[in-house]
This record gives structure tokens, sequence and C-alpha cells, in this order.
């Protein structure tokens, strides 16, 4: 969320601290099954900000099969903030003019073989200034249920401000507490709905949370703060990742936050770089951009099934960076390995570039396809030479 959010530092140093929640071995269980493999989807935010409608709604539903979209993978269609209304008398929920019928739009994202998202708080305000769960954890799951939502993103947004995230005079464990207190409160909630709705932790990577996400209840959990259309952003957040592998894993992942791909702050190179880069973490894909609108470019980045394949691969390895600065290695099913060469460099002519095979734990002669050419590159002996465009990618998945 980006519409009258406090910004802040992210918060890296571990605290050590006893859980106040923690689930059951069936929890995790449930979890593991639930986002099995990174989410992928589609987000409001990022395009239509404060001003989404039920019709933009629909009609992502409607591109998103429309445009194959939904074949490929993508099947979340999730409303971020705005959507929320008043609490009648008995503190209801109730959307807002403009989404008079919630059942009804869940209904028909359903339709569509689609599944549908929403978004709230633990304040008693999200980050636009509407309607939080403050108080109302349990009810507002149920409401949820009964519309039929399965994806909750939950952003920190005013709960800072019950905590003193930024008093100097609070206690930094207490502090940490009370957001993991609040977490894990909405996990049971939605647990005591008896439906299957993804959980989505949304603060920023605050205390480190990729080490304490799963234990109340995320199935995935956001490391940095928001992204913006603009390399520079999207480059320091998706490299900043490095050393988080060993906290992802089936039913738990790393989110560097949503896909700008189609919005126009970047090249088409810049756009192919965060693809893959998003696919050797292992992260969530969820588009940000407005799907009735797509040129063939955004279409081809967004639905590379090739490189979705390395972000939704069955071992739920969340990629490495090996060096020099920006060369990453993903392990993949059956022995597979994909290999994505990075160029950030966007102010300098590119050069060539070659990879050492044993570098990447090769040896002897191996097999090589180009993720983005769509070709195969035959058996590489010993070393590959390449050039990668200026702020662009080359994605390689490599096998014996």
């Amino acid at each position: 969320m980006r519409f009258h959010r406090r910004r802040f530092v992210q918060v890296c140093a571990t605290v050590a601290i006893a859980l106040i929640w923690q689930p059951c071995l069936t929890a995790k269980a449930q979890s593991a099954k639930r986002a099995a493999t990174p989410p992928m989807g589609w987000n409001s935010w990022n395009h239509f900000a404060d001003k989404v409608t039920d019709a933009d709604v629909r009609a992502a539903a409607d591109a998103m099969v429309a445009s194959g979209m939904r074949d490929a993978g993508y099947i979340y269609v999730n409303i971020d903030d705005s959507w929320e209304g008043e609490r009648d008398a008995q503190g209801n929920i109730h959307s807002n003019t403009r989404f008079p019928d919630m059942n009804a739009l869940g209904d028909y994202v359903h339709s569509k073989g689609l599944k549908f998202g929403i978004y709230s708080s633990p304040g008693p305000k999200t980050c636009g200034g509407y309607e939080g769960s403050y108080d109302h954890e349990q009810q507002d799951a149920n409401t949820y249920a009964k519309w039929g939502v399965d994806f909750l993103k939950y952003d920190l947004c005013s709960y800072m401000e019950i905590m003193k995230l930024h008093d100097p005079h609070q206690d930094p464990q207490k502090a940490l507490a009370m957001m993991q207190e609040a977490y894990g409160k909405m996990h049971q909630a939605l647990v005591n709905t008896h439906r299957s709705i993804v959980y989505s932790l949304c603060q920023y990577g605050v205390d480190s949370v990729w080490e304490w996400g799963r234990k109340v209840g995320g199935d995935l959990w956001r490391t940095t703060d928001d992204i913006r259309d603009n390399y520079g952003s999207m480059a320091l957040i998706g490299f900043s990742q490095a050393g988080l592998e060993k906290f992802a894993g089936l039913g738990h992942w790393n989110d560097p936050d949503m896909l700008e791909i189609g919005n126009g702050g970047m090249t088409a190179n810049q756009y192919r770089t965060q693809m893959s880069l998003w696919a050797m973490l292992a992260a969530p894909l969820l588009a940000g951009n407005d799907l009735s609108k797509m040129d063939e470019t955004t279409k081809s980045i967004l639905m590379n099934k090739e490189v979705i394949a390395v972000d939704q691969d069955s071992l739920g390895i969340q990629g490495s960076r090996i060096g020099p600065p920006q060369v990453w290695v993903k392990p993949l099913s059956g022995g597979a390995k994909a290999v994505a060469l990075f160029n950030y460099v966007t102010d300098d002519e590119a050069e060539p570039f070659t990879l050492m095979l044993k570098d990447l734990g090769f040896s002897g002669p191996v097999h090589a396809r180009d993720l983005w050419a769509h070709k195969d590159l035959g058996v590489l002996h010993g070393s590959y030479t390449v050039t990668v465009p200026q702020g662009g990618v080359v994605m390689l998945r490599m096998w014996k």
C-alpha cells in the first residue's frame, strides 16, 4: 500500500523473544497445502490504487481468462485497500458504494475459475484510512468466508501506532510481541471459519518477519517496503533478498511485493529482470497492471511459461546469489538448475560475461536452454559466454 502510509526503515535485527502464539502442526500442514507453490494472481493497488471499483475487478477477472493468464497459473483476483465501508450496529463490516455486492463479486470471480482475495489491517484503520479489523477479527473473518474470500492481505498500517513502533521509549520486545499476537489472532480467526484462506502478512519486513511469520500462521510475508515502478526500486528490493532463502519453502514464502510489469515505468528488459528475479526467488507472482490493456510484450513477459515453471517448481527452493555480483542459481526438480545472469548496469555499454559451469556445481558437459529466447543452446562444455543487455537478464535451465 502507498496511500497515507508512514514510511519507516526496515528493521533487520533479530529479536530474541518467546512467541505469544504458535499454531499447531495441523495448521502448518494446511498452510503447505494452501500455498504449496508461490501464489499467482493479480492485485488492484499498483494500477488502480484507491480508485478501484467492482467493474475494474470484474474486468481483471475477464482479462485473466481471455489473455491466457489463468491457464498460465494466475488464479487470485485480489482487491487491495479502499473497498471498505462502515460497520453496522452489530459491528459487521460492509463494503462501500464502489462495491455494492461483495457476495456477487466473489461469485463472479469464482465463475471464471479464479479465486477471490481481499485486504484488511490489524489496526483500527487501513493505510488508506478505511475500516480495519481491530477488535473485529473473528467477525471480519466470518464475513470474508461468507463472501467466498480465498486470500487475505493483512497490512500493519495503523496498528503501528498501537504497538508504538516508532516510540523510542517503547520496549522493542513488547512491540514485537504485540505484532505477533495481532497477526496470530487473525490467523486463528481464519482457521475458525473452516475455509481455506491464504494468509499474506504485509508488515514490510519489520523485526525479521521471515524468522517468525510462519509461526503466526503466515503463508507469505512481505520482506521489504513497497515497490515502485522504476528500476532502482525493483532492483534494490529484488537483489536484497539474497540470504533469505533458508526461510522459504513449500507453503511459506518470502514476498518482495507485487509485479510492476506493464505499468510503463521500466523497459521491457527491466521488466524481464523483475519476472526472472521473482521466479528465481520463488516469490509470489501478483501482477499489478491493467490486465484489460496489455500489449503483446507485457503478455509475453507475464506469461512466459518456462520462467513461471521455475517459480512454481515443486521443490519450492528459493534461489541463491553465488556471484559475481548478480549470478543466481535455483535448484529444480529432476536435478536441473535455473541460472539467471543479471546486468544491473543501466548507464554503460553491456559487455560479454563468461559463466563457469563449475561455479554452478556442474562437472562435465551440460545441456542448456535459454528461457527468454525459448531455444535450446545444445551441450555446453566448461563455460558459457553471453552479453546480457543493460538492466536485463539471461535466464537458463541447465541439466546433465
